[in-house]
């Protein structure tokens, strides 16, 4: 249900997009969806017998303006209404070249589709019947995910985490707002559709359930681990004397003899007013024994689950880095050399720089501490407590034997808040915030 003018976008329209990262590569994929989806890609591949074709991969070649030679691509088909989108759905795959895709996007539009908006696929599939608004929001999380915690919690929402606990109360509820108006529609005539037992019954059940619903928002909002960094680096680089410097304690042994410390140690250190998990590990580097080995593997472990990675290296090191998504580099031991180097220079001895290092902490928590899914948890907390009121209201006017019409007037708002977090009832502004954040091709 849809209030006031209606923004959302015409769904008989044939859209196209790219739906894979622009830039060179080996694949890129064209996704199209609408009525028209098939018709274009026989126009694409020069063949009318692609529409009857139980294929649903089929292989061919496109001809674009200009070029010598046609295109080899691969198209995926899938008929509506079983399709994400729940209309005919095409995937063309080819070469992932720039230019190339430019001029099949425009031979696609010449062809009769238009252009994609932000998120105007997963619309379709929320219009069509196929994602409830929670699982439109998982979505977006699960591309904006920028750590393992954040992505396992949108992917739990996704298999329906909560639209599935949502969607059976609000069943319940629907169930047994019809059993009150059955009765309302007899009053006249001597016939109990439900009793005043089991209708408590009932409501008790729906007050438990949707406090269950109350209890795991407020978990997922509270329950994200502390935002963890790794000090990590090759061996003898003054990861240790740092660590202690952050901690304000010597809480690592310290030692001139490379690959003193074996084991990794934490401590919660204070960053800018924000709790963070530090940890110091042991240096990498060509193992020496068993022992040694096994250190850096644990380091390593540590380094896999860390939000923040500080690769510490002394000026005279010359160590790479590995590959993680969220590293800076620190220069150690800054007081014992003038030479500029690559990232933060500190000094665990001086103090200098450790300040900036903090700050610099600081600011990669905040931003990865950021819950993919905090919009749609501060969404949903809302509509449940509400629910929850007109739940507890309902469960008052059985126990005063108030008259039966309030009772489903209760009910009825119950539902509507449900309704409201399931996307069973929504509106233009809910959707144009909600999509408005998704990328095109998606």
């Amino acid at each position: 249900m849809l209030g006031g003018q209606s923004t959302v976008p015409a769904i008989n329209d044939t859209i196209v997009a790219l739906a894979s990262p622009l830039g060179p590569g080996a694949r890129a994929i064209v996704r199209l969806s609408g009525p028209s989806a098939m018709v274009i890609l026989t126009e694409l591949f020069g063949d009318p017998t692609i529409v009857s074709s139980p294929r649903r991969w089929i292989h061919g070649s496109i001809v674009l303006p200009g070029m010598a030679a046609p295109l080899p691509a691969e198209a995926l088909v899938w008929p509506g209404p079983r399709s994400y989108t729940g209309q005919p759905v095409v995937e063309l795959q080819t070469l992932s070249s720039p230019p190339l895709l430019q001029l099949l996007l425009g031979r696609c539009q010449v062809a009769g589709a238009r252009p994609a908006l932000p998120g105007e696929f997963t619309l379709r599939a929320f219009l069509a019947g196929k994602l409830d608004l929670t699982k439109v929001e998982a979505i977006l999380a699960v591309v904006e995910a920028d750590s393992r915690p954040s992505l396992k919690e949108a992917l739990t929402q996704l298999a329906g985490g909560l639209s599935l606990p949502l969607q059976q109360l609000r069943d319940d509820l629907l169930n047994l707002l019809a059993d009150c108006e059955a009765g309302l529609d007899f009053a006249d005539e001597d016939i109990q559709f439900i009793s005043e037992t089991e209708l408590l019954r009932r409501i008790t059940k729906a007050l438990a359930q949707i406090t269950l619903i109350q209890k795991q928002l407020d978990e997922r909002a509270l329950g994200r681990r502390p935002f963890r960094v790794v000090l990590a680096g090759p061996p003898n680089a003054g990861k240790s004397c740092l660590f202690n410097a952050l901690v304000g304690e010597q809480r690592a042994l310290v030692s001139p003899a490379p690959g003193t410390t074996r084991d990794w140690i934490e401590a919660v250190v204070d960053c800018e007013g924000l709790a963070v998990q530090l940890v110091d590990t042991a240096g990498q580097g060509r193992a020496i024994d068993v022992v040694d080995r096994r250190a850096q593997e644990l380091a390593v472990e540590q380094m896999t689950g860390a939000d923040l990675v500080l690769w510490c290296i002394a000026p005279d090191a010359a160590a790479e880095p590995p590959m993680h998504t969220k590293l800076v580099r620190v220069q150690t031991k800054s007081d014992l050399s003038g030479a500029p180097g690559h990232g933060l220079r500190v000094s665990a001895h001086s103090g200098a720089g450790l300040d900036e290092l903090r700050r610099e902490v600081a600011r990669q928590a905040r931003h990865g501490s950021e819950a993919t899914l905090g919009a749609s948890l501060g969404r949903c907390r809302g509509h449940v407590d509400a629910c929850l009121k007109h739940l507890r209201a309902a469960h008052r006017l059985v126990l005063e034997e108030l008259p039966a019409e309030l009772l489903a007037m209760e009910l009825r708002l119950a539902i509507e808040e449900l309704g409201a977090m399931v996307g069973a009832v929504y509106t233009d502004d809910l959707l144009d915030r909600i999509f408005s954040r998704f990328c095109i091709g998606k």
